[in-house]
């Protein structure tokens, strides 16, 4: 098969957004379908593949708990067949906290694909967890969309998954508040609490780091440039170790206690510097975004 197949397949729990990652691929110009029996993923790309007028190379397919649990458990196996016949595989798995998939399912009224009639959601929940467990295990990216709007994840999907070249790591850069939790699918998490903070000098407070007097203020601080340094070579010695295994994606989160100045600004400046030796470098600061969390 040729190079430039591609293959995205979408898994995770129900209500995490799957439906609307594949929509948004349909509208790229997948050939999406959603539900499907992970045994057949073979015989479908063989079949939408073939040369002639309707031939497909860019697929997605969306893959749930519904599939029998020794499927679900060859599932690597059958990406790594994709794989070696030279078709890219990404494969990504999205979740929710448990909390905001009962508000989810709460607000629409839908029924949960696992739940029996009389069963508890939330047992539902835990149940679907544990199916998926060698999905999960084997996915390229996991997104948390517990507080990401459908917006927002469209936007994952068009500038960090559909651009995404073969054999490129696709690194982002995420700041965080501590306050607010730690970011479920970070790779690599750095705490920034220790250094000096702009919220306690009354001109700054209102700023965030992406204002210069903030940046200002940060790289005039010791210790904010030795964290800078050590994180940033940190990163450049261990990057190219994920490029030689082939990795796709790499998550790294930054906190501070709110997220609004030191990791903020630490994010940006490491961006910069990463961009000059890598692409693609992503971006993202979750406590600056207003996040209005809709239902996928």
């Amino acid at each position: 098969m040729a190079d430039e197949n591609r293959l995205i397949i979408i898994s995770g729990l129900s209500g995490s957004g799957k439906s609307v990652a594949l929509h948004v691929l349909e509208d790229l110009g997948y050939y999406s379908i959603d539900n499907l029996p992970a045994a057949l993923l073979p015989s479908l790309i063989e079949e939408v593949t073939k040369p002639g007028e309707n031939s497909a190379n860019r697929i997605a397919v969306g893959v749930d708990a519904r599939n029998r649990p020794a499927d679900l458990t060859a599932l690597p196996r059958h990406i790594t067949q994709l794989q070696e016949a030279g078709i890219q595989v990404d494969l990504i798995f999205l979740q929710a906290d448990d909390n905001e998939l009962l508000r989810r399912f709460g607000e629409t009224r839908r029924r949960h694909p696992l739940a029996e009639t009389g069963s508890a959601l939330h047992s539902a929940i835990a149940r679907e967890r544990a199916i998926l467990g060698p999905v999960i295990n084997a996915a390229d990216l996991v997104i948390d969309t517990s507080r990401t709007s459908v917006y927002e994840l469209a936007d994952v999907i068009r500038e960090r998954i559909d651009r995404r070249k073969s054999r490129n790591l696709s690194i982002l850069l995420q700041s965080f508040g501590f306050k607010h939790g730690i970011p479920a699918d970070a790779d690599f998490v750095f705490d920034l609490r220790c250094l000096p903070n702009p919220y306690w000098q009354s001109e700054l407070r209102s700023l965030n780091g992406l204002d210069q007097a903030v940046a200002d203020f940060l790289d005039s601080e010791p210790s904010f440039v030795r964290m800078y340094e050590d994180i940033l070579g940190f990163l450049l010695k261990w990057i190219p170790e994920y490029v030689s295994v082939n990795r796709s994606y790499l998550t790294v989160a930054l906190g501070c206690t709110g997220g609004q100045h030191r990791s903020v600004h630490m994010t940006e400046k490491l961006a910069r510097t990463l961009n000059e030796t890598h692409e693609p470098v992503h971006t993202r600061h979750n406590e600056l975004v207003a996040h209005s969390v809709n239902t996928p």
